[in-house]
């Protein structure tokens, strides 16, 4: 019977701890790249159902929840913006971030195409 307790509280201490783990990972600050929607994509449906407008403070990430406001810095000239994600990608390994172009254009410019940044939660949904 001891055995059995003391396996269930290692077992809750551990889970505990993994969540704890979880948690901590989301909430930190990551580097990677952003680029920023072609205007070709105004006006269609984004993956949250949205439609897309690239003159929105608004993000596509893989994984993020839809509605998740997030900070972007610039590395290059220290400018932020707060945006939403509202819908998925970008699908190119190297980047995080896919930026509407009122995004990209609020902390960098898009002649660039891509930036590097860094990016947190600022909030979620």
């Amino acid at each position: 019977m001891v055995k059995r307790v003391t396996l269930v509280i290692i077992m809750m201490i551990s889970t505990l701890g993994l969540f704890s783990f979880k948690n901590n990972a989301t909430d930190a600050k990551k580097t990677s790249f952003a680029s920023y929607y072609h205007d070709k994509f105004n006006g269609r449906k984004t993956a949250s159902g949205e439609i897309f407008s690239n003159s929105k403070l608004t993000a596509a990430h893989r994984t993020l929840p839809f509605g998740t406001e997030i900070k972007v810095t610039n590395l290059r000239n220290g400018k932020s913006v707060i945006v939403e994600i509202n819908d998925r990608g970008p699908f190119h390994s190297s980047r995080a971030l896919d930026l509407s172009k009122a995004a990209f254009n609020s902390i960098g410019n898009h002649v660039r195409g891509v930036m590097p940044v860094e990016y947190e939660i600022v909030e979620i949904d």
